[in-house]
């Protein structure tokens, strides 16, 4: 099943299942959005359902709302480990993004004033179920509540002022999530599915989940060693080669340039660019 946050013409906000061009409203007072349902690992049993509504009578929201952690691995594809000239590692590499800086399907990327180094970054997102610390890796995918797609796009100049990541990854309005979620079960096997990232139409990043130097499962063990994962929780894989930095010349987004993540099952996320406004 497939599921999206979204708001609805009379401007409330809900969550429902989506069934092709429609969607049925899911909320109710005991899950009133999509984070509370996963919660309540109530997602399986949402069968039935209020209101349809056509999706393009209502708007996306961020897939989650307000998740508890959004973590992110860094140089998890051989193909960008080398174009960024990393050493390999034996361990993920991990750094972190605020909720506030996520924007749904449709919405749109900011580039920010003070830069104009803003980077794509297509990669496959894991949204958490169940909950736990220590999580053995052979365990860890029943853990998953569902996938989307996710543009972790970077403000490069800003993410490379120090060996640390935090500035250039948390800019409000360039972390993508969505369309939806889609479940484990009718994701089924993604190793041979691509993510692959078009600026414009033009492919820029295509390679398969397969390729990813730490898998899911390993990802979801390690994180949780150190930190409690929670219902609602984002992990993001991780971003193949071809990122527009590491082109010669460097190839900047700018604005009314439109940005699609398409990973097979889990659907095409887009987003078109517009610059931050100036501050008066």
């Amino acid at each position: 099943m497939k599921f999206a946050s979204f708001r609805r013409p009379d401007g409330s906000t809900s969550f429902g299942r989506v069934e092709g061009d429609r969607l049925v409203d899911l909320g109710t007072a005991d899950h009133a959005d999509l984070k509370a349902a996963i919660a309540a690992d109530a997602l399986t049993g949402l069968t039935g359902g209020g209101d349809t509504f056509a999706l393009a009578d209502v708007v996306l929201l961020p897939l989650v709302p307000d998740p508890g952690k959004i973590l992110c691995v860094g140089h998890n594809y051989e193909s960008h480990r080398q174009e960024t000239g990393r050493a390999k590692v034996t361990n993920p590499s991990i750094f972190t993004r605020w909720a506030d800086t996520l924007i749904a399907h449709g919405q749109p990327i900011m580039r920010p004033r003070l830069s104009t180094d803003l980077d794509f970054e297509g990669e496959l997102a894991v949204v958490i179920g169940r909950g736990g610390r220590g999580i053995a890796e052979e365990n860890a995918l029943a853990h998953v509540a569902g996938y989307a797609c996710f543009n972790d796009a970077s403000v490069r100049d800003w993410q490379w002022h120090t060996t640390q990541f935090t500035p250039g990854k948390n800019f409000p309005g360039t972390g993508a999530l969505g369309p939806w979620l889609v479940t484990p079960d009718e994701a089924g096997d993604l190793a041979d599915v691509r993510v692959t990232t078009r600026v414009n139409g033009t492919v820029m990043q295509d390679q398969p989940i397969r390729d990813m130097i730490f898998p899911i499962a390993r990802i979801i063990a390690y994180v949780s060693a150190f930190t409690p994962l929670s219902p609602g929780d984002v992990i993001a894989t991780g971003t193949p080669g071809g990122v527009g930095a590491k082109r010669t010349p460097p190839m900047w987004l700018k604005a009314g340039d439109r940005v699609e993540v398409a990973i097979g099952p889990i659907g095409t996320l887009s987003n078109t660019v517009i610059d931050e406004a100036a501050l008066d």
